[in-house]
């Protein structure tokens, strides 16, 4: 068993083509030892992702602030206590409103994300 307290977890840069504005991400299980993911991923006021596509479910918790959740056909407000399900293969974007940064813990099993 292993506790981790997300304050003592380091919080890494994440760029590149998926996002947006500044995102950190805390690697809560994410090795090669597992097929299990689950990251803390923080954006800050207005960054977000790109429209995105994964080969797998996942699955997000709302842990700070306000998002938005979107797909190609509506968008929706989540706040701290939200669950949201997206199936695999649906197309989706997600990250922080412009006045809010916003936090979310994202779990998921290791496999494809196009964008």
């Amino acid at each position: 068993m292993k506790v981790l307290r997300t304050n003592d977890i380091e919080q890494k840069e994440r760029g590149g083509g998926l996002f947006k504005g500044r995102v950190t991400v805390q690697p809560v299980l994410d090795s090669d030892a597992s097929d299990l993911r689950t990251n803390v991923i923080n954006f800050d006021k207005g960054a977000v992702n790109v429209f995105h596509v994964h080969d797998f479910d996942q699955v997000l918790y709302v842990t700070k602030g306000e998002g938005i959740i979107a797909t190609e056909k509506e968008e929706i407000r989540i706040r701290p206590g939200d669950f949201v399900v997206i199936p695999a293969g649906e197309k989706h974007w997600h990250g922080a409103t412009p006045d809010s940064d916003f936090a979310h813990i994202a779990i998921s099993i290791r496999g494809k994300t196009t964008y």
